[in-house]
């Protein structure tokens, strides 16, 4: 029996040094670099998007966002913004600003070309200036104005620069157009661009170029898109993009489980529920560049309450803000806490949050002597001013059902709040710009906008004939806006904002509610895909060279990191 122990004991400690050996030559292995799946090129990916095509050029799009998205990736522009609203070069791989502000320098990548083989040049990009300029082009008055006060020289085949008639530090939010080429467009008046073939068969620089068109019934059912073998960035993993057009969401949603396509360009809520019972089908939700609040007008002779800051957190505290994001808005969209998002570059994480309390709203007005007349009713008074007003709010889903909710809550305050609903035109015009009004629940879109500039809104200069809306009379605030709106030094303009946020969270000069989101849909089988916030519903696509469908061995050393949206 002793000497079976001594030969187990034996065995043990062979067992336990050929571990040792064993683990030795894991390690070395490691080091050396064992092999790893990862993604390869190849690929078909087919997405549906809901709306209708027009004309794939990127100065005509602006009104068209499914044209938009064809355009991301068949055209490039000289700078792009990741999801904090920071300028990245796209065409462009450095660029300089004067001392003074005013003249901005870009160098082109010198391996950029177009898919003709071309290279692109500098005179390419005055081209494109010169469109957005003409005033026949379909854009905003207010971006045809912009561009023609900026100046745009030549200095060589590859630099050029822009010149400013003053200091302007969002500058850059403006250069996310799509670049044209010069060398087939030049001779083409505007009219006949318009209405050019081109439009139909795009040569660009993007990442991926138009291969094809999909025609049933003589009408563009769909775009086959194919990668840029010579394209300046990251080759795309997928080798081919398709498009389908579909007149919805529901239709979309079809079209998947009929396997014709592996994506939906736009979940609207009437179809979650269903999407969310998609087995293979993941959802990315990101926040969109837009607030919806209610602009107060604090200069009515009629109602000298709104003029007090306390009286409009007690407003804004009694708003069950959360009830109306979850059953309102289908849980698409976040609660508000100012003008500036969140995950923007710009965003202060420290700013004070106004939370639902009616018992504390109620605290407020009566420590502001408001109280209900003994005599009955149910409105509070003071000085025989009664908390009653109207509220105006667009005509269309699901600003009514909010702005009822709003009605409701306030009523338990004591305050009375009259609804009328009106075309949103109408409520431009025939109430903000003339501020006739008292109240009004509205959405502001910042769409195309990374830099997050609340001047137009917020200055005092604004407040008579611009965007100042509310009327909001802060000198403190409006030099922090100037401040920062001058500067490129990106420290000195986030004090700027964390000053002016802390500021608007103090008095509340309008209310916010929440900023809205946007819900894509996609094939689990597709890989690599990470979205954050957008600035507009293209930017889903700022990382899609990194998306894939097929994957293999590879060693960790020729893999590519996928970077953070």
């Amino acid at each position: 029996m002793k000497k079976l122990r001594w030969q187990l004991l034996v065995v043990l400690v062979a067992l336990i040094a050929i571990g040792f050996l064993l683990l030795g030559q894991q390690q070395t292995l490691l080091e050396i670099g064992q092999p790893e799946v990862a993604p390869l090129e190849g690929g078909i990916y087919t997405e549906a998007l809901i709306g209708s095509p027009g004309r794939f050029n990127p100065i005509l799009d602006y009104y068209n966002s499914v044209d938009r998205d064809i355009d991301r990736l068949v055209f490039s522009s000289m700078i792009r913004f990741d999801h904090r609203g920071l300028p990245q070069g796209d065409l462009v791989d450095s660029w300089g600003v004067s001392q003074d502000g005013k003249t901005f320098s870009f160098s082109i990548r010198p391996e950029a070309f177009w898919h003709d083989g071309q290279p692109v040049v500098s005179e390419d990009i005055v081209f494109t200036v010169g469109l957005l300029s003409h005033d026949k082009v379909p854009l905003p008055a207010d971006l045809r104005s912009f561009w023609k006060q900026v100046k745009v020289s030549v200095l060589n085949e590859k630099t050029l620069q822009f010149i400013l008639p003053e200091p302007f530090a969002p500058f850059l939010d403006y250069l996310t157009f799509g670049i044209l080429p010069s060398h087939l467009l030049k001779d083409l008046s505007v009219e006949e661009l318009i209405n050019s073939s081109y439009n139909l068969k795009p040569v660009g620089s993007g990442p991926y170029r138009l291969a094809d068109l999909t025609l049933e019934n003589d009408q563009i059912a769909g775009v086959v898109l194919s990668a840029f073998d010579q394209y300046y960035g990251k080759k795309p993993f997928i080798s081919q993009i398709n498009f389908r057009y579909y007149p919805d969401s529901a239709s979309a949603l079809s079209a998947y489980r009929d396997e014709k396509v592996m994506g939906i360009s736009q979940v609207t809520t009437d179809v979650l529920p269903e999407l969310l019972k998609e087995p293979k089908l993941n959802l990315f939700t990101s926040r969109m560049p837009g607030v919806t609040m209610i602009f107060l007008n604090l200069n009515s002779p009629r109602l000298p309450f709104l003029q007090d800051a306390q009286l409009r957190r007690a407003l804004l505290m009694s708003i069950n803000r959360r009830w109306i994001v979850e059953r309102l808005m289908g849980g698409q969209a976040i609660m508000a806490n100012g003008p500036i998002f969140p995950e923007s570059w710009a965003y202060y994480d420290g700013m004070p949050t106004v939370e639902y309390s009616v018992e504390d709203a109620i605290a407020i007005l009566k420590k502001a002597e408001y109280t209900i007349p003994a005599e009955g009713g149910s409105v509070r008074v003071k000085d025989e001013v009664s908390l009653e007003f109207e509220m105006v709010c667009p005509d269309e889903e699901p600003y009514p059902a909010i702005a009822e909710q709003i009605r409701s809550d306030w009523a338990r305050l004591g305050v009375k709040v009259n609804i009328k609903t009106v075309a949103y035109n109408d409520l431009l015009k025939k109430y903000l710009e003339p501020r006739s009004y008292d109240a009004a629940l509205v959405e502001l879109n910042f769409s195309r906008s990374p830099d997050p500039d609340p001047y137009p809104f917020w200055h005092q200069s604004q407040k008579t004939n611009g965007q100042n809306y509310s009327g909001w009379d802060d000198r403190q605030v409006s030099e922090y806006l100037e401040q920062a709106r001058v500067t490129d030094d990106y420290n000195e303009r986030i004090k700027r904002y964390r000053n002016f946020q802390v500021r608007f969270a103090s008095e509340l000069p309008a209310l916010p509610l929440y900023y809205p989101v946007y819900t894509y849909a996609v094939d689990t089988q597709v890989k690599g895909i990470s979205m954050g916030p957008l600035f507009e519903p293209s930017d889903r696509f700022f990382n899609l060279v990194y998306w894939y469908l097929v994957s293999g061995i590879s060693r960790p050393e020729t893999q590519t990191t996928t970077p953070s949206p």
